[in-house]
C-alpha cells in the first residue's frame, strides 16, 4: 500500500511492522519500493537495547537485514535524536532517485520520556539542478547530426512531472518514442510518435525501432527496469543520458552526452537548440512501424476462444477503465502482456512493478491507491499465484471502504516460471497448484464474486463489478499457451521496417 501511493503520490509513505516475523515479512515490500523508485519510510520495532548482546526471543540485527534493501538506515538509540532521523529518513526516501528507507525503534527507547521542546525539524527537500549549458549544447548538436534518433523513457518521467516536455520533445523533433514497463504513458499511447512499450526479454516489434536507431535519447531512464545489453547489444548506439542523476556504469550504456538536472527543464532546453539547429526530421519509419504494431495487437485482441487469451483479456480490462483510471498489474505472465499491449493516456495510470519485481503487490497496492483517489477507479490484475499470496487482504479492503476489481488470470500455475522452463528445458517441473473457488473466497471475506465462463462475459461482468459498493474479484480463466507462441513468433520476426 505504501509503495503505490508513493508512486502514485511522489511523497514518502510509511509502513510499520512489529519486531521479528514482523519486520522479515516487511522486507519484500520494502526492497520492491526501493527498486519500484517508490518514496518509502519503513519503521520497525525492535527488542529492548539490553537484550542486544545475546540470543533472544525476536531479536534479529534488522540494521544488517534491511540495508541492502534500502537507501539509508538507522537505530533510534535516544529519544533525542528522532526529529533528525525522522527529516532524514523522509528526506532521503524523497531525493532522487527515490526509494526506501528504514528506521528501527528498539522497545526501551519507545518507552523512553522525550526531552522537553522537542520537535520535527522543518523540511528542507532538495530542487533538482538545472542542466549545464554545454551538456545541452552537445545533445542539440548529436541530435541534429543523427539519422534515425529514438527515445527511450522510464519511470523518472513520471516522478520528473515531465510528460509534457517529452510531449513537447518529440514533436517538435520528430523523434519516436519507446517506454519502459514503468515509463508507461509517458506519450499518450495516441500519439503518432508512440511505439509502446520494451522490456521483453524476446525481441519485440518495438525493438526494431531500437534497432535502426542511431542516437538514443534515455530520459528518466532506470538500467533496472530494462538492461541496456537487451537493447544495445552491439554497444554501438550513441546515448544521450537525460535524468537528475549522472548514469550508472554499464558497458552496454557508455553515453556519449550526459544532460544532468530537472527532466523538464532540460528537455525544454535541448528542444529548443536543436529545433534552432534543424534538427526536425520525418518520422515516416516510426509511422509505419507504429502500424504494424497497432495491427499485430488489434488482432491478438480479437480472439473469441475460451479461456481466454491474454490479449484479449487485456484489451477488455482497458476497455473497462478510463483514461485517468488506474491499473496495478502484479507479477506474473499476465504482467508481461499488460506491459506489451496496455495503452495509456498518462503516466501512472497502469502501475507494474519492475525494479525488485516481487508478486502480491496488486491487491494491497489497489487499497492504497483507491485510498488516495477515491474518485477514480482501480483495477488490480492479478495471477493466481499472486493473488493468493496476498488474498487476505481482501479484509482490510472491505473494511477500509476501497472498492475496486480484481481480475484473477486463473491458470492454476506459475506462467512466468512454467514459461522459462518449456522455453529452455522444454518441460515443466514443480509449477502447478489447485485452486479455491475465487468466487465464494470473495464473497466469504464480503466482496462480490464473479466467474467468466465465455470472452464475450467479461466486459459486461467488469462493467457490474465496477458499480459495486465493495470489492468485486473475477476469476478469468486463461489460456498461457500463447506465451510460448508469443516467444516462437518473435524469435522468427523480421522487422517491418
Amino acid at each position: 500500500m505504501a509503495n503505490v501511493q508513493g508512486r502514485l503520490s511522489g511523497k514518502a509513505r510509511v509502513c510499520l511492522a512489529t519486531l521479528g516475523p514482523g519486520a522479515t515479512n516487511l522486507l519484500t515490500g520494502v526492497a520492491d519500493a526501493n527498486m519500484d523508485r517508490a518514496p518509502l519510510v519503513a519503521i520497525t520495532a525492535q527488542a529492548a537495547t539490553e537484550r542486544f548482546h545475546k540470543e533472544s526471543h525476536q531479536y534479529l540485527d534488522l540494521i544488517s537485514l534491511f540495508r541492502p534493501a534500502v537507501k539509508w538506515n538507522a537505530q533510534i538509540v535516544r529519544p533525542g535524536i528522532v526529529p533528525e532521523a525522522v527529516r532524514k529518513a523522509f528526506k532521503v526516501a524523497q531525493t532522487e532517485r527515490v526509494g526506501a528507507t528504514h528506521l528501527d525503534l528498539p522497545e526501551d527507547v519507545a518507552e523512553a520520556e522525550v526531552p522537553a521542546g522537542l520537535a520535527p525539524l522543518r523540511r528542507q527537500q532538495p530542487f533538482p539542478t538545472e542542466p549545464l549549458e554545454q551538456q545541452i549544447e552537445r545533445a542539440a548538436v548529436l541530435l541534429a547530426e543523427a539519422r534515425d534518433p529514438m527515445v527511450l523513457a522510464g519511470n523518472g518521467v513520471a516522478r520528473g512531472h515531465a510528460a509534457e516536455a517529452l510531449r513537447h520533445f518529440a514533436e517538435t523533433l520528430g523523434i519516436p518514442v519507446a517506454e519502459t514497463f514503468m515509463g508507461k504513458g509517458s506519450l499518450p499511447s495516441t500519439h503518432p510518435l508512440s511505439l509502446g512499450s520494451v522490456g521483453l526479454q524476446a525481441h519485440d516489434y518495438v525493438s526494431c525501432g531500437l534497432d535502426r536507431a542511431d542516437v538514443v535519447v534515455c530520459v528518466g531512464y532506470d538500467l533496472v527496469e530494462y538492461a541496456p545489453a537487451r537493447w544495445n547489444p552491439q554497444r554501438d548506439k550513441r546515448i544521450v543520458h537525460v535524468d537528475p542523476l549522472p548514469a550508472e556504469v554499464d558497458a552496454a550504456y557508455e553515453i556519449a552526452v550526459g544532460v544532468q538536472g530537472a527532466i523538464a527543464s532540460s528537455l525544454a532546453r535541448i528542444t529548443e537548440r536543436a529545433a534552432a539547429r534543424g534538427a526536425p526530421r520525418s518520422a515516416r519509419a516510426a509511422g509505419r512501424l507504429r502500424e504494424v504494431i497497432q495491427d499485430v495487437f488489434r488482432a491478438e485482441g480479437e480472439d473469441d476462444s475460451f479461456p481466454m487469451k491474454p490479449q484479449r483479456v487485456v484489451l477488455e480490462m482497458r476497455g473497462a477503465l478510463g483514461p485517468d483510471d488506474i491499473l496495478i498489474s502484479d507479477v506474473g505472465a499476465h504482467k508481461l502482456w499488460i506491459a506489451r499491449m496496455y495503452p495509456c493516456a498518462a503516466p501512472n495510470t497502469c502501475i507494474i512493478s519492475n525494479g525488485f519485481a516481487s508478486m502480491g503487490i496488486a491487491l494491497p497496492g489497489a487499497i492504497g491507491a483507491k485510498l488516495l483517489h477515491p474518485e477514480r477507479r482501480v483495477l488490480a490484475a492479478c495471477g493466481d499465484g499472486g493473488f493468493l499470496m496476498n488474498v487476505q487482504e481482501l479484509e482490510t479492503a472491505v473494511r477500509a471502504a476501497t472498492p475496486f476489481v480484481v481480475v484473477v488470470f486463473e491458470d492454476s500455475g506459475y506462467g512466468v516460471i512454467r514459461w522459462n522452463q518449456l522455453r529452455r528445458f522444454g518441460r515443466a517441473a514443480f509449477v502447478d497448484f489447485g485452486n479455491p473457488d475465487f468466487v465464494r473466497l470473495a464473497e466469504s471475506f464480503g466482496c462480490r464474486g464473479y466467474r467468466v465462463t465465455a470472452a464475450g462475459e467479461l466486459r459486461p461482468i467488469l462493467t457490474e463489478a465496477f458499480r459495486q459498493p465493495v470489492p468485486a474479484v473475477v476469476a478469468c480463466p486463461v489460456d498461457y499457451s500463447e506465451n510460448l507462441k508469443l516467444t516462437e513468433r518473435l524469435g522468427a520476426l523480421v522487422c517491418p521496417v
